[in-house]
């Protein structure tokens, strides 16, 4: 018949072009099978049990759900009346849904579908046109991750003519073309960054200049050079710092005279700083303030040569 030629052809070409390393079990796998089926039909048809052979072409849809489309053609029904051998097929389109994990070992199932039966009478010319509903369980061993074998068993409502029949049968089949399982990746723990050190706060750094006069003279003595120079070099390295020079004397002599020789002073270590260790005469100003803010006792000689200064100050921010 057409059908069963077709059918035979589609499976043996499936099967023969495929190598044996291209099957696999899973999602988008197709399992080609032939079957052999006990027939045993209901007491009111007029022909005695017989054998169903065909075979079948199944997609899996999932890794456990399937559609099958199957075909077979009855063998040795012999009619009641006249023991004749009566032929008939029946084609199929089945859900089959799988237990288990896809792979070698047992994988019990459930099936359900339709069929269309067409087949002989005994006494009357012409064929039997029935549609069944079918529901089936059964059991499947992968001897490998491709080949099985199966072994189930059929019932069958007719729809048109009311009465209900069932099938056993066993069958051998291959399985191929599937997408193997991918095993969940398991992604590795972030690392915890590791908290970035902060910086340390910045550092004040203060550098202070005392520089000493002879009594009544406003000129910078030769042995204060290096310490102006200190004061210099620092404010050079840090240009955004500023200085107020502060002249002060002892308490010899008039208010007044006092508080001009302590700006003289002041002026000469400023002129010091600006025209000696070249920095910029804006960032250095100058101040007298005479013998107002004395640091040691006026009354001694020693302390007098204390209070006869010039004072200053440079702080500047220093990170490290």
């Amino acid at each position: 018949m057409k059908v069963k030629n077709t059918l035979g052809v589609v499976v043996g070409s499936l099967i023969g072009s495929l190598s044996l390393s291209a099957l696999a079990q899973g999602q988008g796998a197709v399992e080609a099978e032939i079957f052999g089926k006990r027939y045993f039909e209901d007491s009111t048809r007029d022909f005695d049990e017989g054998n169903l052979l065909g075979g079948s072409i199944g997609y899996f849809l999932t890794e456990d759900l399937s559609v099958s489309l199957s075909y077979g053609e009855y063998h040795d029904l012999r009619g009641d009346s006249t023991n004749k051998n009566i032929k008939g097929s029946s084609t199929g389109l089945d859900l089959v849904y799988h237990f288990g994990e896809p792979g070698p070992g047992l994988r019990p199932y459930l099936s359900g579908g339709l069929a269309h039966q067409s087949i002989g009478q005994d006494v009357r010319s012409g064929r039997d046109h029935t549609t069944q509903g079918v529901i089936g369980a059964g059991l499947k061993y992968y001897f490998t991750e491709h080949f099985f074998a199966r072994a189930g068993v059929d019932g069958l409502y007719n729809f048109d003519r009311g009465d209900s029949e069932w099938m056993a049968g066993v069958g051998v089949g291959v399985n191929f073309g599937g997408a193997k399982p991918v095993a969940p990746v398991m992604a590795e723990p972030e690392p915890i960054p590791e908290p970035e050190p902060q910086p340390e706060p910045p550092q004040t750094v203060r550098v202070e200049l005392d520089v000493k006069f002879d009594f009544d003279k406003s000129v910078v003595k030769e042995e204060s050079y290096g310490d102006i120079k200190n004061l210099a070099d620092f404010m050079n390295q840090y240009p955004q710092t500023t200085t107020v020079v502060e002249g002060h004397t002892d308490s010899v002599g008039t208010d007044a005279y006092n508080q001009k020789l302590s700006e003289r002073r002041a002026n000469a270590v400023r002129d010091v700083l600006v025209n000696q260790y070249g920095v910029s005469p804006e960032r250095v100003d100058s101040v007298g303030y005479g013998e107002s803010r004395p640091v040691a006792d006026n009354a001694t000689p020693e302390g007098r040569a204390i209070n006869r200064r010039v004072e200053a100050a440079v702080e500047a921010q220093v990170q490290q």
